[in-house]
């Protein structure tokens, strides 16, 4: 067996045997198989496409390549969610204390910001002391007593993963649905969840466009948690404006933490997108009714008992408790520019991914692997679609500790946020289909 008959199989529409799949996943692995080779391989798959056992055997030999998660002490109560990529995305912050507070096990490894889309871990280090980095052993134990941990994602999970996705970037192979499913869920398997809801983001801020193609994604997806004995459910979620009204890190923790205190008004949209997560959650792990769960989810929010965990569980990985009862205790931006209104009438519709690029330019996102965050850079919207306006009214608030990054981010709002004199109704960010 040698990759060249692998990439010839694939180009002509042959179906890979599991241990082709393997030597694929082991040479990008091990760097045993050159870049251009397995340039060739990803480009065979995006035109030939794979079964639906071909793209299950790629996420579980995947996860194979590195270290894993053994959670199967916690059993069926072990759950993970996953989103794929938005301008706002929160969920997590919130997702996580919800399910420890009811009795379930969030064991999570995330990611960091790159591009127009932030990372949970970026989020949870503005919070000072938290501690993103623990042992195998810290980390099952903090899990074990709090019922949540989330620490960053290492280097050794997955590799194989991480050798193709940069191959794929660079080989035009991005958009491939089972290379993109493949590598969600290698990430899941390894991470060891046994329950795992997929928030799959469509619109303009989110790498699904498409809300076709998207089905097509999550139906991948769950295909590969079936064959691979976890429960996985998929939401589609409408990503055409941010989640919520906060964009960047420590802005995106304090609006969390308003959430979890009670404070909903204005960011129903977050609120309702946590509390669908969390209660398919609860179904797949504890085999109880949508209206069950749902009024439990609901419940732990409203008596402040999620609100308690989330202290708890950022108290266990070293972080500063006070600054979530007091978050006027984050570190300000040494520079803040009100963006006003240009006409009266309505907010008719935003650039999710320009606005996400905006804060990219103020410092709250990452250009390049390595590249340092700015805690206190981002964005918080006064105004969103389907919302009246005046002229010269505050739409928005950029902030960010460089002058200069400022001046360069307003250009890049002002052209993502467009206005009419007609009223235009907005969804927000709402459930748009679950895919199970």
């Amino acid at each position: 067996m040698t990759i060249i008959d692998i990439i010839k199989h694939k180009r002509d529409g042959g179906e890979l045997s599991p241990e082709e799949i393997e030597f694929v996943c082991a040479g990008a692995a091990d760097g045993s198989i050159a870049d251009f080779q397995l340039s060739a391989w990803c480009m065979a798959v995006f035109m030939a496409g794979m079964t639906d056992r071909e793209t299950a055997d790629l996420a579980s030999a995947m996860a194979r390549s590195g270290d894993s998660v053994d959670l199967s002490r916690f059993g069926e109560l072990s759950v993970d969610k996953h989103s794929t990529g938005g301008v706002g995305d929160k969920t997590t912050l919130i997702v996580a204390p919800v399910m420890a507070s009811l009795g379930c096990k969030f064991a999570k490894m995330s990611g960091r910001g790159l591009g127009h889309t932030g990372g949970t871990v970026d989020k949870l280090e503005s919070i000072e002391g938290y501690r993103t980095v623990l042992t195998p052993e810290e980390f099952i134990a903090t899990t074990e007593k709090t019922g949540v941990c989330v620490i960053g994602q290492t280097g050794s999970l997955a590799p194989a993963d991480k050798k193709l996705y940069a191959i794929r970037d660079l080989s035009g192979s991005i958009e491939s649905i089972p290379l993109i499913a493949s590598s969600i869920m290698s990430k899941k398997l390894a991470a060891g969840a046994h329950s795992i809801v997929l928030d799959v983001k469509v619109g303009s801020g989110a790498f699904m466009k498409d809300l076709k193609e998207a089905r097509k994604l999550a139906r991948a997806m769950n295909a590969i948690g079936a064959a691979s004995g976890r429960k996985v459910m998929c939401l589609l979620t409408e990503m055409d404006q941010p989640l919520g009204r906060a964009v960047g890190n420590s802005l995106e923790v304090i609006e969390a933490v308003d959430i979890l205190k009670g404070r909903t008004e204005g960011v129903e949209d977050v609120y309702e997108v946590c509390v669908e997560i969390c209660s398919r959650l609860y179904m797949l792990s504890r085999g109880a009714t949508y209206e069950d769960s749902r009024e439990k989810v609901v419940g732990v929010l409203r008596d402040g008992t999620a609100y308690e965990k989330m202290k708890e569980w950022v108290a266990a990985q070293g972080g500063n408790t006070g600054m979530l009862d007091d978050t006027s205790l984050f570190a300000p931006a040494g520079f803040r520019f009100d963006v006003p209104a240009p006409q009266s009438g309505f907010v008719s519709r935003t650039d999710t991914e320009k606005i996400g690029l905006a804060a990219l330019e103020l410092g709250a996102g990452r250009k390049e692997l390595g590249e340092k965050i700015d805690s206190s850079a981002g964005i918080i919207l006064h105004k969103k679609p389907g919302e009246k306006v005046k002229k010269g009214e505050i739409v928005a608030t950029l902030c960010s500790s460089s002058r200069s990054k400022l001046d360069a981010a307003v250009g890049v709002f002002n052209e993502a946020v467009k206005y009419s004199r007609l009223f235009v109704p907005s969804r927000g960010a709402s459930v748009m289909d679950v895919i199970e």
